[in-house]
């Protein structure tokens, strides 16, 4: 896609501090980073969505991820990592991205970024499993 700053960071036309690519994904520091060190993982084809990769790719992808959160902790004196996802909503960038956060015990990062809501009651929280099994099974 021509209008992808994604994309662009791939195709090399837009510059990033890549610190990692493969045949199937790229690895870039993030430019407004929650911490230092902050990598934004991506499929080099454009895809919007986690349901949109292709399942030959989620392995690749994934191992892509996991060295990169396995790397952070090493690299940057860092206890762990958040890794993360959007679709859709909160997804800045609409072509796919997982982000890997280095964390360190009293960073000041809590939690997450959202309210927090509850189920009416038991029932209510049955009925909402049963659809998204329902929606499993129908894949």
């Amino acid at each position: 896609m021509t209008d992808c700053i994604f994309c662009s960071i791939i195709a090399g036309t837009t510059a990033a501090d890549v610190i990692f690519a493969d045949g199937d994904s790229m690895a870039f520091l993030d430019a407004r980073p929650i911490f230092k060190g902050h990598v934004l993982v991506v499929p080099r084809r454009h895809y919007v969505t986690l349901a949109d990769l292709p399942d030959d790719l989620l392995g690749p992808f994934f191992g892509t991820v996991q060295l990169i959160s396995a790397a952070l902790p090493e690299a940057l004196g860092a206890t762990g990592s958040f890794v993360g996802l959007n679709n859709v909503v909160s997804q800045s960038v609409p072509h796919l991205h997982t982000h890997v956060v280095p964390r360190t015990r009293g960073d000041g990062l809590r939690g997450f970024f959202w309210p927090r809501q509850r189920y009416a009651d038991e029932a209510e929280a049955q009925e909402y499993a049963q659809r998204i099994r329902a929606a499993l099974a129908a894949r």
